[in-house]
């Protein structure tokens, strides 16, 4: 049984963190069957936790990319899990569950519900515990740190060390056999010498190139968006960057979808959120431009893309106000409008029109449907504010 005393327990220099060495040290954890986190820090300051239970690993975050990280295999392994359904699970996690871990949370979340199946998640996690490992792989030196807890207790799958390094390692001695064993696969490619670029490709591989080395995708974005191993789309690139016609630039992360609670040792009042608008319109610019106006104005705000979707996400989320747009595909706001009068809970609520037609009969339909007010796009935040004021009887402010 390891002790408090236990050298592992104090932080832990190795040079060359190799798949030997690597599955050494797991198997010194698996031996007195550690629960808690192992914490491994590059060089640079570049952290990653591993979650371990009884000497397996549950998951593995950290390093440059997290958030690129977590999206980009959500994006490969669940497609079906639009923007929204995401925003509304992030909204339902407590406090402890934004602080310890949160994208496992979220897995946990959605096989609780049944979005997902378990085995999903296990092969999400374990392709996100290999991406981890690999970058681990290409560091010179880590520090190792030991803290024992049980942190994550909903167990998902657990995995051997062993299985996921031979894994790592099959694909870094492939990346060593291509000559690339010092780039990486968190670096964006782009495009620095488009003439150049231009007279050595054909007019499609081109604008290919032009439409994806845009230096906000890192290798391993495109991969995935290519559908093609990481591997491939960077021996393919290889040529261009040797001749210096594309760069591989660093990238800094996404920003977290939720920000974890702060402390801070001085009292700060923080304004209390207004009440939650949501806005029902099939175009992100639209919902953007209201996100902006509703959000400088501390309402809370809530974006609905897919119409369909729109009367379960109303129901789930309960805003005080709601914007709807009038022309959108597989459904129109004067039937989304009259459905909701239906309902007992937004029998009430304020139902804002939007509509690029201001036109006398689009008045009188939405009326006869049960809307509370009309806007004509392009919409302005005067008056975008003054009707959220009038319908929810707030005054202005000073």
């Amino acid at each position: 049984m390891m002790t408090g005393k236990d050298p592992l327990y104090n932080p832990v220099s190795i040079r060359e963190f190799t798949a030997t060495k690597q599955t050494g040290f797991f198997e010194t954890l698996k031996q007195p069957r550690f629960s808690g986190q192992l914490i491994l820090t590059g060089p640079r300051g570049e952290k990653w936790e591993f979650y371990l239970y009884l000497g397996r690993i549950m998951f593995a975050t950290g390093g440059v990319h997290p958030v690129r990280r977590w999206r980009r295999n959500l994006s490969a392994y669940f497609p079906q899990l639009t923007p929204e359904f995401i925003q509304l699970a992030l909204a339902s996690l407590g406090p402890f569950d934004i602080q310890v871990c949160w994208e496992y949370q979220l897995l946990c979340l959605w096989v609780e519900q049944q979005k997902i199946s378990r085995e999903q998640a296990a092969r999400m996690i374990r392709n996100t515990i290999v991406e981890v490992l690999f970058d681990i792989t290409q560091m010179m030196e880590v520090s190792c740190e030991l803290r024992q807890d049980d942190l994550l207790s909903t167990r998902l799958v657990l995995i051997d060390a062993e299985q996921v390094i031979a894994q790592c390692q099959e694909l870094w001695q492939a990346w060593q056999a291509a000559k690339i064993a010092d780039r990486s696969p968190n670096c964006a490619p782009i495009i620095r010498q488009p003439e150049q670029l231009q007279q050595r490709t054909s007019p499609q591989v081109y604008q290919t190139l032009r439409q994806l080395l845009d230096g906000q995708q890192t290798l391993r974005d495109l991969a995935v968006r290519m559908k093609r191993d990481v591997l491939t789309v960077t021996s393919s690139l290889l040529p261009y960057i040797q001749l210096g016609l594309v760069e591989l630039i660093q990238l800094p992360d996404l920003p977290p979808p939720i920000s974890p609670p702060t402390t801070t040792a001085v009292a700060v009042e923080l304004p209390i959120p207004g009440p939650l608008i949501a806005c029902i319109d099939d175009s992100p610019l639209m919902c953007q431009t209201m996100e902006k106006i509703l959000t400088s104005a501390n309402y809370q705000f809530v974006a609905i893309n897919d119409p369909l979707r729109a009367i379960a996400i109303l129901l789930a989320r309960k805003p005080e106000l709601i914007f709807l747009d009038l022309v959108m595909p597989n459904a129109n706001g004067y039937e989304i409008c009259s459905q909701l009068r239906k309902m007992s809970y937004f029998k009430t609520t304020p139902i804002i029109i939007l509509t690029g037609n201001d036109g006398l009969v689009d008045r009188v339909r939405a009326k006869m449907v049960g809307s509370s007010d009309f806007i004509s796009k392009p919409v302005n935040p005067e008056t975008v504010l003054g009707i959220i004021r009038k319908h929810l009887k707030e005054e202005a402010p000073v």
